[in-house]
């Protein structure tokens, strides 16, 4: 009985609308802030490093360079907090985690875009 509960719980919860995200790509974030009694979205974008877990507790981690300084936050996909996922650009990685990512500078911080996936996704609409 728990766990029918349970899966109804997380169920109820899990956003439908979320695009398919992997390490190397490029996504904005609309993430609502609360400041005082106001509310407003604030836009993060960046490369994604990883994206972990599974179901309800999936996050992901995007890092961006803010004035000359790395940047990185941590969302939940399905949290209310996180009003949508846009995909600017699918980069192509060979790995789940691009930790190596955060010593990159320049040239050597660019990743190549996929553009097999972007084709596919185009297609699709």
């Amino acid at each position: 009985m728990s766990q029918q509960l349970i899966r109804e719980f997380v169920s109820s919860h899990v956003k439908q609308d979320v695009p398919k995200m992997t390490s190397g790509d490029t996504v904005t974030v609309h993430a609502k802030i609360v400041e005082g009694g106001k509310e407003r979205i604030q836009i993060f974008e960046g490369v994604v490093l990883k994206v972990q877990g599974s179901g309800v507790g999936q996050t992901v981690t995007v890092r961006k360079i803010f004035q000359g300084i790395g940047v990185e936050r941590t969302f939940m996909i399905h949290s209310p907090r996180v009003a949508q996922f846009i995909v600017k650009r699918v980069g192509r990685v060979r790995r789940a985690r691009i930790y190596y990512f955060r010593e990159r500078r320049g040239k050597s911080a660019r990743i190549k875009e996929d553009q097999r996936k972007m084709f596919r996704k185009q297609k699709k609409k």
